[in-house]
């Protein structure tokens, strides 16, 4: 029996995606856990490793195929003793007529034999490479990448463009983005602008967020914190040991040991029950080309700073410029937005379910402060922490960010 491919599902909440890219043709030899493909979920480009050693057989679902329901067989893997070119004939007919939700939607897919493949393709580049590129008109196979393993992401489709010479006239092809005509002068009409359809990660950032909003009761407490120590102790661990951590840094692994703290924040809301999660894994919003993205720094209450503080550079780096694996963007048990570095002072993000809480954080700045009746300078950094009424009361949230707190003023706490 050959080996089913089946688009993965990255979290609970995920029910389709699209195939970004197959790093493999049909006819090639794969190793169980090799990358086979990139799909775009609603929350990364991810990479999906092979079930088990074989031959790629055919593939179900092509590049570019979109909303492909998780669970959904796109892809067969030829086992020992099978003739792989057998079943590139046979078995879409069999996937075909299986029936069943998941599998309808690439029972019609077109299989591509190796040959079919176009040459764009094959070449490694972001799923918004590949559409800038489609628009421009640009060939990625003599784009240079500057990804990881030469990937080609979207400042090197830029680039491309900006060298490229001004193309004479000639028919439009069909774009990506669909503009609309420019009327002739004195026509009367107004230009309408263009019309962009939605990524996968597009459409279900919209749906989660609307549904958010609309089936949690959220809540809003915020605190100001007194980051003065905080910046001082940067300083100084950049001066005398040539590490310099973030803001963000010191408040992923403050808001783990809160966590710690008050364990009834560290929990989710269930129909039937209460979550409460026995490990501390804090995501960390990351804005990315293609959206906001939240990987995760996995038991950060066990992680020394210096730690954390590589893990978030190595995974927001990735985030950006390519796929990440499953395992870091599946589950977290609370979520930081850090909108500082924008020079945002105050504002309050939307709850990340199935998480109960999200710690929305401004920018750390300057303030007139009174101590002791006088009038002082204090650097004070806002947060606010939105929280689900089912099963976080006000006291419970006020108990963590005053723990919090304690905690960011207390920086040398944190190097422990």
């Amino acid at each position: 029996m050959p080996i089913e491919i089946l688009m993965p599902s990255t979290g609970g909440d995920m029910t389709e995606g699209n195939i970004a890219r197959w790093a493999v043709k049909p006819g090639d030899a794969i190793r169980k856990d090799a990358v086979l493909l990139e799909i775009e979920t609603d929350k990364a480009l991810v990479e999906v490793p092979a079930p088990g050693d074989g031959v790629l057989a055919t593939i179900l679902a092509p590049d570019g195929a979109e909303r492909v329901k998780a669970g959904a067989v796109i892809g067969l893997i030829a086992v020992a003793g099978e003739d792989p070119g057998a079943l590139r004939v046979a078995e879409p007919a069999k996937v075909a007529a299986t029936g069943g939700a998941p599998r309808a939607d690439v029972g019609t897919a077109a299989v591509r034999a190796p040959e079919a493949a176009p040459a764009a393709s094959r070449v490694a580049a972001s799923p918004l490479a590949r559409r800038i590129a489609s628009m421009r008109q640009i060939d990625l196979a003599t784009v240079p990448g500057s990804g990881p393993n030469g990937r080609i992401v979207k400042v090197d489709v830029e680039k491309a463009a900006a060298r490229a010479p001004t193309p004479a006239a000639a028919p439009a092809a069909a774009p990506t983005a669909v503009a609309a005509a420019t009327p002739s002068p004195g026509s009367g009409e107004r230009a309408a602008g263009s019309i962009v359809p939605h990524t996968a990660m597009r459409r279900a950032i919209a749906q989660r967020l609307t549904q958010s909003k609309q089936s949690i009761p959220h809540f809003y407490l915020t605190i100001d914190c007194d980051v003065g120590a905080l910046v001082a102790l940067r300083a100084a661990l950049e001066a005398q040991a040539g590490f310099k951590p973030s803001i963000n840094d010191f408040l992923v692994r403050a808001v783990a040991l809160a966590l710690k703290e008050v364990p009834g924040i560290n929990a989710s809301w269930g129909d039937d029950a209460v979550q409460r999660h026995a490990v501390v894994d804090v995501s960390v919003a990351v804005a990315t080309p293609g959206g906001l993205v939240t990987p995760i720094v996995r038991d950060a209450d066990a992680k020394s700073l210096r730690t954390i503080s590589a893990e978030i550079r190595s995974l927001a780096e990735r985030a950006r410029a390519g796929p990440l694996k499953a395992h870091e963007i599946q589950g977290g048990s609370f979520t930081i937005s850090n909108l500082g570095m924008a020079g945002i002072r105050e504002f309050s993000a939307i709850v990340n379910p199935p998480q109960s809480c999200i710690l929305a954080v401004g920018a750390s700045e300057q303030r007139a402060v009174v101590r002791d009746g006088a009038l002082a300078i204090a650097t004070l950094m806002t947060c606010t922490l939105s929280a689900d009424h089912r099963l976080v009361d006000g006291v419970l949230g006020a108990e963590f960010l005053a723990a919090l707190r304690r905690l960011v003023e207390a920086p040398l706490s944190l190097l422990a």
